[in-house]
């Protein structure tokens, strides 16, 4: 399953980053395996979504999330 994939409420754990632009950028704002992660909400049309990592609120394009492979925890 992807982050793009999942819904709000989900609690998932990052497995892989997938290689692209941004890869290095999501890294560095601490999207790195095995983080947890709580998906908080989603505008109106699907896109962003907001997650919350670590100790801040992140909003990411759902294309960006595409990348990003999760397991999802509850």
């Amino acid at each position: 399953m992807t982050l793009k994939d999942t819904q709000p409420g989900m609690v998932v754990r990052i497995d892989a980053l997938g290689e692209s632009a941004l890869k290095q950028r999501l890294m560095t704002m601490g999207l790195i395996p095995g983080t947890r992660v709580e998906i908080l909400n989603s505008a109106p049309f699907g896109d962003p979504i907001a997650l919350r990592l670590r100790s801040y609120n992140l909003a990411m394009r759902r294309d960006d999330a595409a990348s990003i492979q999760v397991t999802q925890l509850k």
